[in-house]
């Protein structure tokens, strides 16, 4: 009861920050206790990198947050398979066809390939999977519809078989820029003498639909002609269609605000007249070793890679696990360093919180508790209420593994009911909400009665003071990765 009465209360506190406000707001769903959440998913003509992996994982532990608040969630992250999207610099371009030539593949097949890749990936680093992962290419009738709806309110025009949408006038009833706060008249200076840019009547406009060219690999009809979608399309069209005109919360990378977002609420609104999310979130980017992750730098690696310790950054390979609870280090909002130290920080800091969690599980508990558990327990929450301030919950849980290790070695107590509270609430954000496992769940127990063996031995080095042995037995278990520590009543061993 102390611990659903204290979900229930926290799930009034919770403050996000909104980048369309400015501001962190307190969060309330629009439908009771159910959450609509939509995330902006992977483009599949290749295998995501690990900057688009953090992303993934910061929105995955959003997502963990709010199931352990006790809501109910329908997580929603397409997936873009359809071939034309706009890069960086306002360039139409087929990512998708461009893969499938250089592979001698169809456009399925590299859908197909890298979707594969990327369902592996999630496994690997125990992302949960969305409610629903919906396609663009599964949606387009949905895409048309929209954009006609956009045209009979005014807001769109067709030009030679293509459709193009009206910023000037939606200008006069809207605010464009509202999320990125870039302004119209500022854009000009940054739009180059495009393709196309010819048939468009104001330079900002951009494409709903666009006409077929004689080397797409990837064409549907359309009531304007044989042609492609445009890249933010599909997100208006799949976010509607599984959560509503109006949502909770809609989430992407920091890349993704402008012009992606700032164009999808543009069509939410030429199409319904409502901004379709209430929330945005943007998570920042990856840099390594202090740069920006780029091919060109020799510093960009893919996910799987740095498990398998195949990349040359680093002298070693490292677990998931340390790279999830590396990730939680850094807030979703602030950029983040990827370094060898880092990652070896991240992996003692593995260690000391499975340590400490075995030994809050199997330690003798007293009367009353000398530490103030509810305290700790409500840290915990607030650290996460406060915008998912993943940084400030790991700090407070190595907090909570300091008063573990003082009780262990008798300085402090805690009571059964405080014992059972602490546990199942640490296993909780640990497990449920970091993602994290406990790897000493994995020990393989035919290694019990070796390491009983060993350390018995060692014990009766100790009692006879023989020092020199205890220590090369400590020493040559660390060699082979397990750690012993010595307790006050047992040693035990990771």
């Amino acid at each position: 009861m102390r611990i659903k009465s204290m979900k229930e209360q926290k799930t009034k506190d919770l403050k996000i920050y909104n980048t369309l406000s400015g501001t962190k707001e307190y969060f309330t769903p629009i439908h009771d206790d159910h959450v609509g959440m939509y995330v902006c998913g992977p483009t599949l003509y290749s295998e995501p990198h690990m900057g688009n992996m953090r992303t993934f994982i910061n929105f995955d532990l959003v997502y963990r947050y709010l199931l352990h608040l006790g809501y109910k969630v329908k997580y929603v992250r397409n997936i873009t398979d359809a071939g034309h999207i706009t890069n960086s610099a306002g360039e139409q371009e087929d990512s998708i066809g461009e893969a499938a030539r250089l592979e001698q593949l169809q456009p399925l097949e590299i859908v197909y390939k890298y979707n594969v890749r990327f369902q592996n990936l999630q496994k690997t680093y125990n992302l949960l999977p969305p409610t629903i992962e919906p396609t663009a290419t599964g949606h387009i009738q949905e895409q048309i519809e929209i954009i006609e709806k956009i045209m009979e309110n005014g807001f769109a025009y067709e030009v030679n078989g293509s459709v193009y949408f009206d910023v000037q006038t939606y200008q006069k009833s809207f605010n464009y820029g509202s999320l990125s706060g870039r302004k119209v008249e500022e854009l000009e200076n940054e739009t180059r003498d495009l393709n196309a840019q010819g048939e468009k009547r104001f330079f900002a406009d951009f494409a709903l639909w666009k006409k077929a060219n004689d080397n797409d690999m990837q064409i549907w009809r359309s009531p304007w002609g044989d042609g492609n979608p445009g890249w933010h399309i599909e997100c208006t069209a799949m976010s509607t269609k599984y959560l509503g005109e109006t949502f909770d919360i809609h989430g992407g990378g920091l890349d993704l605000k402008f012009p992606h977002h700032e164009d999808e609420i543009a069509q939410s609104c030429g199409s319904s007249g409502k901004t379709p999310a209430k929330f945005w979130m943007h998570a920042n980017m990856l840099n390594v070793n202090g740069k920006k992750m780029s091919k060109s730098l020799g510093n960009f690696f893919l996910p799987q890679e740095i498990v398998e310790g195949s990349t040359a950054l680093f002298d070693k390979a490292y677990t998931p696990n340390v790279l999830r609870l590396f990730m939680m280090q850094a807030h979703y909002r602030s950029t983040l360093d990827l370094t060898q130290d880092a990652l070896n920080a991240s992996e003692k800091g593995l260690t000391r919180l499975t340590e400490a969690m075995e030994t809050l599980k199997n330690m003798a508990v007293s009367e009353k508790s000398s530490i103030d558990v509810i305290s700790l327990v409500n840290s915990f929450y607030d650290a996460m209420n406060d915008d998912f301030n993943a940084p400030i919950l790991v700090a407070k849980l190595f907090d909570a593994v300091k008063k573990i290790n003082l009780i262990r070695d008798g300085k402090d107590s805690i009571s059964k009911e405080d014992q059972k509270l602490l546990f199942t609430e640490m296993s909780g954000f640990i497990l449920d909400v970091l993602g994290l496992t406990f790897e000493s769940d994995h020990k393989d127990n035919r290694l019990n009665p070796v390491m009983e063996l060993v350390l018995e031995l060692r014990q009766q080095a100790r009692e006879k003071k023989d020092w020199t042995t205890s220590d090369l037995i400590r020493d040559g278990l660390k060699k082979s990765g397990i750690s012993v520590k010595d307790g006050k009543d047992k040693t035990s061993w990771q």
